[in-house]
């Protein structure tokens, strides 16, 4: 059976990351689309840019899935010659939804913090800043970021050696005594400024982020503690391979039949030279 545009986000609500759980600035959901248009084909990716609207319409893709939204604030003007409005234009000419699952993925149990931390071989053992309005019996495990113990400790030179070889990237920006030890290890995907005061609230010794500013890094040395900056891109370009693999259960369960590719060709806008 095939399933509708309208279907698929009530699958991602139900069994990938609840919509109710998106920060209440973001954009998650259909960003361009009409719920009851077919799908047969979903490309997922990271940001929904050039390279992935080109690659879904050579695919001939009826949904595209990104984790960042086709865009946040309020667009005053749709121009169809520049971004968002060429994405939305082809999504309108190509019936070729665009859909987003942010922060709801962000903070979600099993979602992509949690995907960076098994990466990492942490075990998680709770939210970095834990969502208050969730009422389930879960609840110390969604929200945003998370805190978890490595298998023993180690020093922070080591740890940022493991994590350039577990997330391929190089090079990473460390603030730290080298030889600290290591155990307690707080993560967040993307940006992670916002969580500095509960991180050195946490226990958790070393930070492992995105997109830190400088007076941040001060901050985090000034308390004796550590930061790993793995990058934005870095932290987060994993969310196409979670997504691929979750939404593809999800479809499995509910008998729909469609195909669901992850695209390869994202990279960062960031090179170090």
């Amino acid at each position: 059976m095939t399933p509708t545009v309208k279907q698929i986000l009530s699958l991602i609500n139900t069994d990938i990351a609840p919509w109710h759980l998106a920060e209440s600035w973001d954009n998650c959901g259909l960003c361009a689309g009409n719920p009851e248009w077919p799908v047969q084909k979903v490309l997922v990716g990271l940001d929904p840019g050039m390279p992935v609207l080109q690659a879904a319409q050579q695919w001939q893709a009826d949904m595209i899935l990104t984790h960042h939204p086709l865009f946040i604030t309020p667009e005053k003007t749709i121009d169809f010659s520049m971004m968002p409005g060429l994405a939305i234009a082809l999504a309108a000419t190509r019936k070729m939804a665009i859909v987003c699952a942010h922060t709801n993925l962000d903070k979600a149990e099993n979602g992509l913090n949690d995907y960076l931390a098994n990466r990492l071989n942490i075990t998680v053992t709770r939210a970095l800043e834990a969502d208050n309005q969730e009422l389930s019996p879960s609840a110390a495990l969604t929200g945003l970021g998370r805190i978890g113990t490595l298998p023993a400790p180690v020093s922070l030179n080591r740890v940022a050696d493991r994590i350039k070889s577990q997330l391929n990237v190089k090079p990473v920006r460390v603030v730290g005594d080298p030889d600290l030890v290591i155990h307690d290890i707080a993560v967040c995907s993307g940006s992670g400024g916002s969580l500095i005061p509960a991180f050195l609230t946490s226990g958790a010794t070393v930070y492992v982020t995105g997109d830190i500013k400088y007076h941040e890094a001060r901050l985090i040395e000034s308390h004796g503690k550590a930061l790993i900056d793995v990058g934005h891109f870095a932290s987060e370009i994993i969310a196409k391979d979670l997504l691929t693999r979750r939404l593809n259960q999800a479809v499995s369960r509910a008998g729909f039949s469609l195909e669901i590719r992850a695209f390869a060709g994202e990279t960062d806008p960031f090179v170090s030279i």
